[in-house]
């Protein structure tokens, strides 16, 4: 594991042009285009990357982006792998790795998830405060890598306090409503049938996704700082809202993604 992700992480140096970067962002389903506001010096394809998976879902592109937003040097995947697409969860948090050898401290991650609390709209964007994870692998299961980060690590802050504050007075700033919530994190592909939305919501959740979680417990287990938003693409108001599809959610992310990359803009600004 140590080799591959120096390998990977060798390869993916050569782009950097001895600048230091510490802020990585992941774009999820249907904001893949946010990548329009980076200003953009190098895209990395996934399949050149040595030991990287390869992005097999519509609206994941599969290239690692190299530059700059909200002032400060960034590297985003434009598109990220899935438990459901047949790969492990290290294979899942592969990247992750990656971007912990190449220097990254803080992690932003976006998705596109159903709203499981019945106050949500869809297309409201959602600050993650905690997670649940109901995946059937853990991420960290096997062998303990001491080098990465400890046996049993904490997550009783997953996702950064601080970020959140910077990302509530960042949504004042700019008159964008923000929702916060508990995201459940679901191996898909299905999505949810009414029984499950109403399990998830009595076991606490908010929103519901098939990604984030297994990412943020990684990033955390190597001590990076971590901040999650969710685009709600659905609402459970009714029987008939939560019916959804995979171009809806798309649609949706897009719609959403001049808001997120404000917020995100701002956030990193702030930093």
């Amino acid at each position: 594991m140590l080799e591959k992700i120096k390998d990977s992480a060798a390869y993916i140096s050569r782009f950097l042009d001895k600048e230091e970067y510490s802020i990585g962002i992941i774009l999820g389903t249907g904001l893949g285009e946010l990548a329009e506001a980076i200003e953009i010096k190098h895209t990395i394809p996934y399949a050149g990357i040595p030991h990287f998976p390869l992005s097999t879902v519509v609206g994941h592109k599969g290239n690692l982006l190299l530059g700059k937003f909200g002032g400060k040097n960034v590297i985003a995947m434009q598109g990220r792998f899935h438990y459901y697409e047949g790969y492990s969860m290290q294979e899942v948090t592969f990247p992750i790795r990656v971007l912990h050898e190449l220097g990254i401290k803080q992690l932003f991650v976006s998705n596109a998830a159903g709203g499981v609390n019945p106050q949500f709209l869809a297309g409201d964007l959602m600050i993650i405060t905690d997670h649940i994870n109901l995946f059937p692998e853990h991420p960290l299961r096997g062998k303990n890598i001491e080098e990465l980060g400890p046996r049993f690590p904490g997550m009783t802050d997953a996702y950064s306090p601080r970020l959140i504050r910077l990302a509530e007075a960042c949504g004042q700033r700019l008159n964008i409503p923000l929702r916060h919530g508990v995201y459940a994190g679901l191996q898909g592909p299905s999505f949810e049938t009414p029984a499950e939305y109403n399990w998830l919501r009595i076991i606490g959740g908010d929103a519901v996704g098939m990604s984030t979680v297994p990412e943020i417990i990684v990033a955390r287990h190597m001590n990076m700082e971590c901040f999650g938003m969710s685009v709600i693409t659905n609402s459970t108001a009714s029987p008939e809202l939560i019916k959804t599809s995979h171009t809806e959610v798309q649609d949706m992310g897009n719609k959403a993604q001049p808001r997120m990359s404000a917020l995100f803009k701002g956030i990193i600004e702030a930093l």
